[in-house]
């Protein structure tokens, strides 16, 4: 490979190239050729030299005029950036259920779906709920398969570099799984693996309780409770992938185990799904003393959960999601008890996103992937 100099002309044109493509993808309406010029600072001629090459790659599209505005001689040219030229996946996987989530390049949403699935699965039946919900959701959208550029993946457990599931304890068969492969092979695309608090603190800041925080804590009080953090913006993984594992502090104790702390008569609440959560916090606020005790429990142990994570981490911002019902009570817990523990206390928040929060991170990552890849600005050819 050749060395790169500021004058070789294939570097410039890719500058130039996604220069314009993204006024484009960030232009509010369809700019025309002097409002490009205006956005860039490119000259006209080098402008329309790359709408050229954008439209011949299925980037870029020249807009249908107005038929409904009155002009005075010849209509401006105006272009546009084909975000219906390719699509992104946001999927969730979880011990219960499968979540999917469609949007096309500019990340607009067109469609989602998701499916139940048995706590006790086998690897090979979640993956094949994994690519059904898919199938629907992209048959629903009219979207051809073979569209699709990436995939992002939300899914418990610690995740190797090389897109395999290094650790977990949520799903059986799912340690040692070559998951990013089994995927890549389903669906066609690049795919990309996140741990599903990772995914949902993602999600949560791209597009919920945590818009605009540079540093927030996430946590997911689920089957195997994990946490998400953000420092500085940037999603805190720690040295092997197993930063905010707090599910493993259940290991010190049977008893510390969720089913075991929302066991209403002494046995562990089996199956310990949405359902079952549920009804125990609806007995709860209904002033059933058995139900009542076993909420208490586990909102405690959700405050030494996050107690832990705020003093090593001091975030702006704590969100609690996982259980779609029952968080409330949680909530309230926290925020009571939260100062007698902390130097400073932070901003609790429940998720914004409910159970899409995994599934919009894991967009999020597809969709960060994708303009890498259009915006990428490399060697030349």
């Amino acid at each position: 490979m050749g060395k790169l100099t500021g004058g070789d002309p294939s570097l410039l044109r890719k500058i130039n190239s996604s220069v314009v493509l993204r006024a484009l993808r960030d232009a509010g309406d369809a700019p025309t050729l002097s409002d490009l010029v205006s956005a860039t600072g490119l000259s006209r001629p080098t402008i329309e030299g790359v709408l050229e090459g954008l439209a011949a790659s299925g980037l870029v599209v020249e807009a249908a005029a107005d038929p409904e505005a009155r002009r005075v001689g010849r209509p401006a040219r105006r272009f546009r950036f084909r975000s219906e030229s390719g699509h992104t996946l946001g999927i969730g996987i979880g011990a219960h259920r499968v979540q999917v989530v469609l949007a096309d390049l500019a990340g607009r949403r067109l469609g989602s779906a998701g499916a139940p699935v048995a706590e006790r699965a086998t690897a090979e039946t979640r993956l094949g709920a994994v690519d059904a919900v898919v199938t629907e959701v992209l048959a629903s959208a009219a979207v051809d398969r073979r569209s699709l550029r990436a995939a992002g993946v939300g899914t418990p457990g610690v995740v190797g570099g090389e897109g395999t599931v290094a650790l977990c304890t949520a799903l059986p068969g799912w340690t040692g799984l070559p998951l990013g492969d089994r995927l890549r092979e389903a669906l066609g695309c690049t795919v990309l693996l996140e741990n599903d608090a990772n995914a949902a603190v993602l999600g949560e800041h791209w597009a919920g309780a945590a818009a605009g925080c540079g540093d927030v804590v996430m946590v997911l009080a689920g089957l195997s409770p994990g946490a998400g953090s953000l420092i500085g913006g940037r999603l805190h993984r720690g040295h092997r992938g197993a930063a905010g594992e707090i599910g493993a502090l259940h290991l010190l104790g049977r008893e510390l185990t969720p089913e075991h702390l929302l066991a209403t008569d002494g046995e562990p609440l089996l199956p310990l799904d949405e359902a079952a959560v549920s009804r125990v916090f609806a007995q709860a606020r209904a002033g059933e003393r058995g139900a009542s005790g076993a909420v208490d429990r586990f909102s405690r142990r959700v405050l030494h959960d996050v107690t832990a994570l705020v003093l090593a981490l001091d975030p702006e911002l704590v969100v609690i999601g996982g259980w779609a019902a029952g968080l409330e009570e949680v909530l309230a817990t926290l925020r009571r008890e939260l100062p007698q523990y902390c130097l400073w206390t932070p901003r609790v928040e429940l998720s914004a996103l409910g159970e899409d929060a995994v599934a919009t991170g894991a967009l999020r990552l597809a969709l960060d992937r994708v303009e890498d890849d259009l915006f990428r600005v490399g060697a030349p050819d």
